[in-house]
């Protein structure tokens, strides 16, 4: 009875089946060492014949610990190989070929490890096996908290296993997706909150969630509703929070790639496919995250050669705002709204418009260092002091208990948004060497968090 195999090249049983009907069992094998410490990856698989071999018949346990999203990513951020975590889950699978919790935790070590199809490609053989996980169980006295997922990468939920660290809170994930059957029986909870974040891949899953939340008594109020979380697409987000007093959110569409390429050839002007808006502009791929195809295009021979590269069928567009500080530099914030309160996550500093925190030098520079730690010592009397207006209309309008932006400060000393999200990457990972002065100020958003959950439940 042949086996089952995914794309990826991962091999494993569906089932237990009897010695006699059995003529090989498929099992994962991956050199280790490939697959962590040098790309490309080699997956192989291999069968063994069980026809003069002896079933075991004696029942052993797994004791299988799930390490989790916080413990992985502290793990990489620490700069350790992740080699040996991966060599033990690989170990473990290739004896419990269908535990679907160890296939989690090597997913996320894939992902982290540059193999991010392969990942994905483990995501979905271990949400074919089951679709609720507990990362953190629940001790007596705990918060319940039952957080539905999309079945996506490190970037497609809000990282609520790193916002609850070391809390008091216990976690149940369930995963939903298109080709995910809808959990109907879940296990009691104390709050339901919805880490599914906004993107195309995820308007299905959002849509699938709000019309499924009616199985659920205990969804009448769930935490950051996933129809609200829908509302922060690109062009709706804009639209939604334009005429704040003190704000710029830049109008953004979605244009077509044929209506781009009339542009291109010089044969419509740009205002065809967003009125009012002339060149320069920012472009995207409309399923792009993270800056990936993010460019700025001063005319249209520049979007001709764009589009010769970028190969997708809609894009995102906005006028660009040069944002940078009298000094030259641009500084993007990454503000984290909890029941509307502020709460200063990072700051990016660059020579170039296009700031991501990673990319920013940030580590490199020790003077980029000391600014953001006096930027973040003084938010309370600086920055959200002066944008605390703006940034309650956000909030009031979104209606997410927790929400993220990423902003700047305009010359004229107007709030820049950039991007309204519930599921940006928010954690407390950082080297206390190099980024002595964050800790404090995480733990703060983080205590922030907890307690928002905590109120949330009492008052239903």
């Amino acid at each position: 009875m042949p086996a089952a195999v995914i794309a990826a090249g991962f091999v494993s049983t569906s089932q237990q089946m009897p010695s006699e009907t059995v003529a090989a069992v498929a099992v994962i094998w991956i050199d280790p060492p490939q697959l962590i410490d040098n790309p490309p990856l080699s997956i192989s698989c291999w069968r063994r014949s069980l026809a003069s071999e002896p079933i075991m018949t004696e029942f052993v346990e797994n004791t299988y610990q799930p390490l989790g999203m916080a413990a992985i990513m502290r793990h990489a951020f620490s700069g350790e190989s992740m080699l040996p975590l991966s060599d033990k889950i690989i170990a473990h699978l290739n004896t419990w070929q269908e535990d679907a919790n160890a296939m989690m935790d090597l997913s996320l070590i894939l992902q982290m490890t540059g193999h991010h199809d392969v990942g994905m490609a483990m995501l979905n053989q271990a949400l074919s096996l089951q679709q609720v996980f507990t990362p953190i169980p629940a001790r007596p006295g705990q918060l319940r908290v039952t957080v539905f997922m999309a079945a996506g990468d490190l970037m497609a939920n809000t990282p609520i296993e790193l916002l609850v660290e070391n809390s008091d809170i216990a976690l149940t994930l369930v995963y939903i997706g298109e080709n995910i059957p809808v959990v109907k029986d879940l296990p009691p909870c104390d709050l339901m909150f919805t880490a599914v974040g906004h993107a195309p891949e995820n308007a299905a899953v959002l849509s699938r969630l709000a019309q499924t939340l009616g199985h659920y008594p205990q969804a009448y109020d769930i935490v950051n509703h996933p129809e609200r979380i829908a509302m922060l697409a690109r062009d709706s987000a804009s639209k939604l929070l334009r005429d704040i007093p003190g704000l710029i959110m830049p109008p953004t569409v979605l244009a077509q790639r044929h209506a781009l390429t009339v542009i291109a050839a010089g044969e419509q002007r740009l205002e065809m496919v967003s009125p009012g808006v002339d060149f320069p502009v920012i472009i995207r791929p409309a399923n792009s995250h993270a800056g990936k195809d993010l460019e700025r295009i001063d005319a249209a021979p520049e979007l001709a050669a764009y589009l010769a590269v970028v190969q997708a069928d809609d894009f995102y567009i906005a006028p660009f705002i040069d944002y940078s500080s009298a000094d030259g530099q641009f500084r993007k914030y990454r503000v984290i709204l909890v029941e509307g309160r502020p709460f200063l996550a990072h700051v990016g500093i660059s020579s170039h418009w296009m700031v991501h925190y990673l990319n920013a030098g940030m580590a490199e520079n020790a003077e980029k260092r000391t600014e953001e730690a006096r930027t973040m010592e003084s938010f309370g009397t600086g920055f959200s002091l002066r944008h605390g207006a703006a940034l309650a209309a956000v909030a009031e309008r979104t209606q997410l208990a927790y929400v993220g932006v990423d902003c700047a400060e305009t010359r004229e000393g107007k709030l820049l948004i950039f991007e309204v999200d519930s599921n940006m990457v928010v954690h407390d990972l950082d080297s206390p060497e190099l980024y002595p002065y964050k800790h404090a100020h995480m733990q703060k958003l983080f205590s922030a968090f907890e307690g928002m959950l905590k109120a949330q439940s009492q008052s239903r």
